[in-house]
């Protein structure tokens, strides 16, 4: 009979044999035991635990699956933001991305030189993070929405692609890993197999399936279903070498033994990048997994570093989509939708039609420009595709099958969900209700804006909950919410006591959030998440945020004149301020700071653009002094450009100025424009019209 010692070695080889051979299958795809002989020493390893259960180690492969998920997956925020990607539809979107980079690192027009990318496909499944600690994988959560997600971990220690445990002797202390968790197309369709021949649900496509089985509570049934993962980055990191590019890390992480793709490569230029895209494309149909596109990145981080971001994506990376999916349909219907902030869009209600891995119904038509435009008629055969594999649109009407019966459609004089009268400014191409706060269709779609998981975040207050406090006319405006109690929303259909108590619950918990979350949720038209954070940054309370005007906006980053004057817009209503104010009475609260605010100064307002190397002053340090004095930095010159500061071998940059004939100033100027006096800050454009909450 073994003794412990002697058990703990074989525990200890069996489990280094297994990981060896679970790398070999899932990231090689090239396995060097039958299913047998793995079996066989899977057994053995369970026997061996089994009789020396102190043996056991959170790294062995007997423990990947778990039980059921804690409080049905908890919140993980990110220590680093797992950003989108902007999108490249055509070849000339790809070439102005690679004239940006390149103008944005200061290459020489006509010069040759060309950015070093790093390359590879766009996997079309669900995006996660993994949390290593000194060498053993401790949490696994979703992208969720970009700054937090859910936890996951019982079912990503399920996938046997993922290892427990580093392959290095001495592993950093912290190591997150990037990847995506998908389906193979193999194993989708034998997984639909199964489920038709259990009379269950069919998934729609790979990345649905493969999203279902990573959310499932019980592990047990997400280790029944094939899931695979490919790393293409690294998160935040302790203790780890030094790396000098994107294709170091890919290297780095395969030789810790996580899977990357085999078809990543560099490439130089845009003709390196479009020579890759095709080549690809090519082999798309034949890839063991769906792809939707490639992902191209400049390489050297030192470059990815001066470049930086934009919103909620980087500026040295984009995905080059392949062409959506077409099908063609009938279109039984014309009807408008009312959106939160009043837009009127026409909808084409569709026969079924399966494209792009789902069943569509309805397609949008944008506005009643492109309706005329594209001359699509109620009876019309269309071409439908889902717009960047999203949204259902229609592309264009089959004129040869057009019936004689098919009907023009006029956009609505009235809102159909409150009767106001729809205008639309001649500057724009939306259609708008007057209804504002009056409207229910706004009213609804603010509460739900409002509640979102990104805004307040109050679980239980969706869709069906907001239709039904509209109607009951138990909601006037936001702040109506935090005036509601159990007794009121039980009676409501469909919501028993305990329902009610866990909205009430919600709504209390929500009362404690941030600045960012809060004008976020307020749903000022053109102010999105990314914006609702730099103005929280920007001013660190609410009150310096009411006193701003248009001079001060201008001067937020990713703020222009548009932005600006639609929080002008809506601060300048009464009603919203005394919202607002209402809320902050019935306990709405959250931390406030001193904020960046910028000194006012010569420069507030102005947008400057640095081209060359300046004699005594380094790149971070000019753009400091640019900003402390209320400037504004941008990586590209245009007609918004104020002063262009040029200093030795300035480029394109230089050139597109005298095109433009915006001022070019060199070092001397800026210090000579930075000690002036003059306060004078932009001035305020165009005159406020009035708006509501809902608007």
């Amino acid at each position: 009979m073994l003794d412990l010692d002697a058990a703990r070695k074989q525990v200890t080889q069996l489990v280094s044999e297994i990981a060896r051979h679970d790398y070999q299958y899932y990231a090689l795809d090239a396995p060097s035991l039958s299913d047998n002989e793995y079996d066989g020493l899977y057994r053995q390893l369970v026997g061996l635990e089994q009789q020396f259960p102190e043996l056991i180690t959170p790294d062995s492969p007997t423990q990947r699956v778990g039980g059921l998920a804690l409080n049905a997956f908890e919140s993980v925020t990110h220590r680093q933001a797992m950003l989108s990607l902007n999108n490249a539809f055509g070849d000339d979107e790809l070439l102005a991305f690679d004239k940006r980079v390149r103008d944005s690192l200061g290459f020489e027009k006509g010069a040759g030189e060309q950015v070093a990318y790093a390359v590879e496909p766009k996997f079309d499944g669900l995006a996660i993070t993994l949390t290593y600690e000194n060498g053993l994988f401790t949490q696994g959560a979703t992208r969720g929405d970009g700054y937090a997600g859910e936890n996951v971990t019982h079912n990503l220690r399920t996938i046997r692609a993922i290892p427990t445990k580093l392959n290095v002797e001495n592993p950093p202390s912290l190591l997150e890993v990037r990847g995506e968790v998908l389906m193979l197309k193999r194993d989708f369709e034998q997984l639909n197999a199964t489920q038709e021949k259990l009379g269950a649900k069919l998934f729609a496509n790979p990345r649905n399936a493969a999203a279902g089985s990573l959310r499932q509570l019980d592990a047990k049934i997400s280790a029944s279903r094939p899931l695979h993962f490919f790393a293409y980055g690294l998160g935040e990191t302790a203790g780890a070498p030094m790396l000098n590019s994107h294709s170091d890390a890919m290297k780095y992480l395969a030789d810790l033994h996580f899977p990357v793709s085999d078809l990543r490569a560099t490439k130089q230029g845009a003709a390196g990048l479009l020579a890759y895209f095709k080549e690809i494309g090519a082999k798309r149909a034949a890839l063991p997994f769906e792809i939707d596109g490639v992902v191209y990145k400049v390489n050297q981080f030192s470059q990815q570093n001066e470049l930086g971001f934009i919103a909620r994506a980087p500026r040295w990376a984009i995905a080059h989509k392949y062409p959506a999916e077409e099908a063609t349909t009938l279109v039984e219907g014309i009807a408008v939708q009312v959106g939160r902030t009043g837009a009127i869009t026409p909808v084409a209600r569709l026969k079924a039609v399966f494209v792009g891995g789902v069943t569509v119904t309805n397609a949008t038509l944008h506005n009643e420009d492109e309706l005329k435009r594209k001359d699509i008629r109620i009876g019309d055969i269309v071409i439908v595709r889902r717009a960047g594999d999203v949204i259902p649109e229609v592309v264009a009407v089959d004129i040869a099958q057009r019936p004689i019966t098919a009907r023009i459609f006029s956009m609505p004089t009235v809102c159909p969900e409150c009767g106001s009268h729809i205008e639309r400014p001649a500057d724009e191409a939306v259609a708008r209700c007057t209804g504002g706060l009056f409207c229910p269709a706004q009213r609804k779609q603010a509460i739900t804006h409002f509640a979102s998981r990104r805004a307040l975040d109050i679980e239980g207050l969706g869709e069906k909950l907001a239709d039904q406090l509209v109607e009951a006319n138990l909601v006037h405006s936001l702040d109506d919410i935090y005036k509601l109690d159990v007794a009121t929303l039980a009676n409501l259909e469909r919501m028993a006591q305990k329902s009610a108590q866990n909205v009430i619950g919600a709504l209390a918990k929500s009362k404690h959030t941030t600045l960012a979350r809060f004008i976020y949720g307020l749903g000022i038209r053109n102010v999105g998440e990314a914006t609702a954070k730099d103005l929280a940054a920007h001013f660190g309370g609410l009150q310096a945020l009411l006193d701003a005007d248009s001079g001060v906006l201008l001067a937020i980053n990713d703020v222009g004149p548009i932005v600006a004057e639609s929080i002008l817009q809506f601060l300048s209503e009464p009603h919203n301020i005394q919202v607002i104010a209402s809320m902050q009475n019935l306990g709405v609260q959250w931390p406030e700071t001193a904020g960046k605010k910028r000194a006012a100064g010569v420069l507030l307002g102005k947008v400057l653009v640095l081209t060359g190397t300046l004699p005594n002053l380094s790149r971070d340090a000019a753009q400091a002094l640019i900003e402390a004095a209320g400037g504004k930095m941008s990586g590209s010159v245009s007609k918004k450009t104020d002063y262009v500061v040029a200093g030795a071998e300035a480029g394109s940059k230089l050139e597109k100025a005298q095109d433009l004939k915006v001022a070019i100033i060199d070092e001397a100027g800026l210090l000579s424009l930075l000690a002036t006096n003059s306060s004078q800050a932009a001035s305020d454009s165009g005159t406020k019209t009035q708006t509501t909450l809902f608007e």
